[in-house]
């Protein structure tokens, strides 16, 4: 049996994990599950799954936790806060840990799992656009694999040869295409930006995703969080990097190669696929994904991305470019003035606005030899920053 913590069980990524490890019994127990604050939600699954321990993000939902689970047999050992996380991130009978806490609230356990040698199902990019250095430096010395979920990441990761690692020139590779829905946006008047609303740019046309996430899809931030991403995972830069809008959601993303080849993964927008790979790897097993019928789908678009409509996606490729602080700062920015634009204190344009006065108003600063400490100071400075911006926005 392999054991597997899931941090951020109550999520998207969290519940298709649950569903894979269901599908599979004889093979995945869950070892640990995570929880922001939906006590109601981490309790039923607790009682379908039985875990050991059981985290919450702070001791008041831990309290609520206790209270839903009194009844339980053998009811989980439920911890709180970051130490909570952090613990249930090493237990040695847990071999993989599905990292899909959203935002940098999940870079300590992350960061945790991978010095503890486990093999780190990777569906937090902020770990890598906030701490690529520290995060891919702990994998090497510690024997841990680190496995993209990322939908777009997995599906590179299928496409290049075994030996990557060796340098994507090297092994022949030209150039990363990198797919992107576009949201629910990608071909609304800039004009009319300004107007749209939460609910509007939460109704992603093919993915079934969070709020946040749904946000970073509608203006692309999400797409330039991830070319920081691909940089860290195949050892490339911007410049070997090229987005993709692709609104069927079909098409994962794409290997180049020298000799004209391309070579890509297809399959249906289900989460659960990357999932498996990733469980599974260097097998496969059943994800309980249907499999694709290229007939229903008749057609495949392309497109290039507009940075006038798309501003964060250019904003997050100078921040890969400019390297340093700049990717913390571009992330942290970004999820305060999401935070902003669900509370209605800011309209959607008002987002790379407030993202780019923000790189612009902090100095950027180098992170060789630098720790994780350092990282959350600048992690924390960029928030504070961003929301005074926000506030002078919304007065």
């Amino acid at each position: 049996m392999i054991g597997v913590t899931v941090l951020g069980a109550t999520g998207s990524i969290g519940v298709s994990t649950l569903d894979v490890i269901t599908r599979h019994a004889d093979r995945f127990r869950a070892i640990a599950l995570t929880a922001n604050t939906d006590a109601e939600q981490l309790a039923d699954q607790c009682r379908r799954h039985r875990p050991k321990y059981a985290v919450m993000a702070d001791a008041d939902a831990a309290k609520r936790l206790r209270g839903l689970l009194a009844d339980m047999p053998e009811c989980p050992e439920i911890l709180s806060g970051v130490a909570g996380l952090e613990q249930v991130a090493v237990l040695p009978e847990s071999d993989f840990v599905m990292a899909a806490i959203v935002g940098a609230a999940g870079l300590r356990p992350t960061l945790a799992a991978a010095r503890a040698g486990k093999r780190v199902l990777l569906a937090n990019k902020e770990s890598l656009v906030v701490a690529g250095a520290l995060l891919m430096e702990a994998v090497a010395d510690n024997g841990a694999e680190l496995l993209p979920i990322d939908s777009e990441h997995n599906a590179i990761f299928q496409c290049l040869p075994p030996n990557f690692a060796d340098g994507l020139e090297a092994v022949g590779v030209k150039r990363i295409l990198l797919t992107a829905s576009g949201g629910p946006l990608w071909n609304w008047p800039i004009d009319r930006l300004a107007s749209v609303t939460p609910e509007q740019a939460c109704a992603h046309p093919t993915w079934a995703m969070g709020r946040k996430i749904s946000v970073d899809s509608a203006t692309m931030m999400n797409k330039g969080l991830e070319v920081i991403e691909a940089c860290w995972l195949f050892g490339t830069d911007t410049d070997h990097i090229e987005v993709v809008v692709h609104p069927q959601s079909v098409i994962h993303s794409l290997v180049q190669y020298e000799d004209g080849s391309v070579l890509a993964q297809l399959g249906h927008p289900d989460m659960r696929t990357p999932i498996a790979h990733a469980m599974a790897w260097p097998h496969r097993l059943d994800s309980g994904v249907t499999p694709l019928d290229l007939f229903s789908v008749a057609h495949l678009d392309f497109h290039k991305p507009d940075l006038l409509r798309f501003p964060c996606l250019g904003l997050a490729f100078d921040a890969a470019r400019i390297g340093g602080t700049a990717p913390a700062v571009l992330n942290a920015a970004n999820e305060v003035a999401v935070a902003a634009f669900l509370d209605r204190l800011i309209d959607l344009p008002g987002i790379a606005a407030v993202v780019g006065e923000t790189l612009a108003a902090l100095p950027n600063e180098t992170v060789s030899g630098q720790g994780l400490e350092f990282l959350l100071d600048v992690d924390q400075r960029a928030r504070n920053c961003a929301q005074q911006l926000v506030r002078a926005r919304a007065n």
